[in-house]
């Protein structure tokens, strides 16, 4: 669920600053997480915090073991590890997104 809460904000950040073709590709369809971060990170509409761009790596790290690998569940440990991490990510965001 998480990544799917960072594609989302991200997303809606794009769209919101009129740049949503930037994260698309030719046929119009958004990214890969990867890429998404690799565009959010580097976009120069506006200036992530340093929080921000160490955190979103490790969230989709998280969010890909238990979405890939058929043997890895992300456990509460886990998320406890990376709670800070969520929370900052998706308050920048919200607000980047204007959803806040």
């Amino acid at each position: 669920m998480i990544r799917r809460l960072l594609e989302t904000l991200i997303i809606e950040a794009f769209e919101k600053h009129g740049r949503a073709s930037e994260i698309q590709n030719s046929m119009g369809d958004f990214l890969y997480l990867r890429d998404l971060i690799a565009k959010t990170v580097a976009c120069t509409a506006w200036s992530l915090s340093r929080n921000t761009k160490q955190a979103l790596p490790k969230l989709k790290d998280v969010g890909d073991k238990s979405a890939h690998s058929r043997r890895f569940n992300a456990v509460l440990n886990d998320l406890d590890s990376i709670r800070g991490d969520v929370r900052v990510v998706a308050e920048e965001l919200l607000s980047l997104s204007g959803m806040r």
